[in-house]
């Protein structure tokens, strides 16, 4: 099934018209009704009634995202709310491990004692709690020094930040973010593989899989890096779009230089 992004985002966020000073173009974009004066969407191509959003030279019509821009759009938006969501979850995690620090004698205490609780309980089940892997993880935990684990805890903060921050520039499309997102990623990818060597889970191929589809789709897409023609091919198509996006709606073929 295919998405019409135009009459998608039109359908949220309202339709775009504007009034051309072009004779020709303005009577592409404007009808007469029985109801009054409508103008042709500059998105969807769907004539609205009311009057236009703006009016004046073709060329300074408004760059309205269109078609594919509107799909890369939202293929980044959903990458931003995935940053986002890890980036508030490696927050957390960063301050129980802070807090951690400061009262890991009573946390030992705790935990032995609850351990002490369940122990007869999952032994009913065949279940030996005292060569756990889990346990015997948490166990070395509480033999971390107070400076290593606040060293830690500041490592995940940072982490944290560079997640938050890939997250509002993706969901405003900010270039910058873009190779950001592709640097850190990248940069990560190593160690996901390791760990997967390690232990392999189905969460973490999911996340190796969307984070190399991730990088490979946005260096391509917004031709980071030089691919594709880099940033040149990159703005002439914007500047194309813009320059043309009278033309285009109206129905108008576009004169080749």
């Amino acid at each position: 099934m295919t998405i019409d992004w135009d009459r998608r985002h039109c359908a949220r966020k309202g339709h775009v018209t504007y009034a051309p000073d072009d004779p020709r173009l303005r009577v592409r974009l404007h009808t007469q009704t029985a109801v009054g004066e409508a103008w042709r969407c500059l998105r969807c191509g769907d004539f609205v009634l009311g009057e236009p959003h703006g009016s004046g030279p073709a060329a300074d019509a408004p760059l309205v995202p269109r078609g594919k821009v509107l799909r890369d759009l939202f293929i980044l938006r959903f990458l931003a709310i995935e940053r986002a969501v890890r980036g508030v979850f490696i927050v957390l995690v960063a301050v129980a491990v802070w807090k951690f620090s400061n009262s890991q004698d009573a946390v030992r205490r705790l935990f032995n004692e609850y351990l002490d609780t369940f122990r007869p309980v999952f032994r009913h089940f065949h279940y030996d709690l005292d060569h756990s892997p889990v346990v015997g993880s948490i166990q070395k935990a509480f033999g971390y020094k107070h400076s290593t684990l606040l060293l830690v805890a500041v490592l995940l903060l940072a982490y944290a930040l560079i997640e938050l921050v890939e997250a509002v520039g993706l969901w405003y499309a900010k270039r910058w973010a873009e190779y950001l997102t592709v640097v850190a990623t990248a940069a990560f990818l190593p160690l996901e593989i390791y760990e997967l060597t390690e232990k392999v889970s189905y969460l973490k191929i999911a996340t190796l899989v969307l984070n190399i589809l991730a990088v490979l789709y946005i260096a391509l897409a917004k031709r980071l890096f030089g691919l594709r023609g880099g940033r040149r091919a990159f703005d002439e198509e914007r500047q194309s779009a813009s320059l043309l996006e009278v033309e285009e709606s109206a129905g108008v073929q576009p004169t080749l230089s």
